[in-house]
């Protein structure tokens, strides 16, 4: 099987840049919204996947949350395990790979992650949760769909943090729905470049992905305030286990 972009993008400056653009006032109010959405108390097993540098794992494990992150990016994974948070279980996969039965009181996906992979490996995701989850349980899903991506899409973009400038070149491939991207670091004259793609579902696509999977729809919101979900604004999806 060929590598798949995200397999090997999420190493070196590429982990040091998205470190940066995620401050901890922004990990604690995303964690308030995960515990309350998904209505579990202190002791619970919850699964976060993919959970890129563990910050959500690490937020939740400290208000007594037995907690579980799983990444495909070993650096990440590596770094985790080396600073000993207890009550976390760190495992390094690709999050399609999912094989736990009725461990999980709940689980989420934060970030872009769930839109990297081709449609069946997405569909595989989807059916791995459900059956990860005991019935009940619910799944936080922060994706970018058509109504988020869609209305704010450039072809070209650059950010500045600290030392790093960032830069991606992005093309929409209408026959595939998904966007193509170049991403671009710099720092102190050194140039890295690596491609990304992420496809895009519409937000009923997604529902219809989740509910064929048994995880049917109960809340969508627009941010972790519970504000509206509107088109160009953010989505965070609630579904529980049949």
């Amino acid at each position: 099987m060929a590598t798949e972009w995200f397999e090997t993008f999420f190493q070196g400056i590429a982990n040091e840049f998205w470190n940066r653009c995620t401050p901890p006032e922004l990990t604690r109010a995303e964690a308030d919204f995960i515990v309350e959405v998904l209505g579990c108390k202190p002791g619970a097993a919850i699964l976060d996947i993919p959970c890129g540098n563990g910050r959500h794992c690490r937020e939740l494990a400290a208000r007594g949350f037995k907690m579980t992150g799983i990444d495909i990016s070993r650096e990440y994974i590596e770094a985790a395990r080396a600073a000993n948070e207890s009550g976390v279980e760190w495992a390094c996969a690709n999050m399609r790979d999912l094989n736990r039965s009725g461990d999980f009181d709940g689980a989420f996906c934060m970030g872009n992650a769930f839109g990297y992979m081709e449609h069946h490996d997405t569909k595989k995701f989807v059916a791995a949760v459900a059956r990860a989850l005991k019935p009940g349980a619910r799944f936080v899903l922060n994706a970018g769909t058509a109504e988020v991506i869609l209305p704010r899409f450039r072809e070209r973009e650059w950010y500045e943090v600290g030392d790093i400038i960032f830069a991606e070149t992005n093309r929409y491939v209408a026959e595939r729905s998904c966007v193509e991207t170049t991403f671009t670091f710099i720092r102190d004259g050194k140039v890295e470049t690596r491609p990304g793609r992420q496809f895009v579902y519409t937000a009923a696509e997604v529902q219809r992905m989740l509910a064929e999977a048994g995880l049917p729809t109960v809340a969508i919101y627009g941010g972790v305030d519970r504000k509206p979900f509107q088109l160009g604004g953010e989505m965070y999806l609630v579904s529980e286990r049949a």
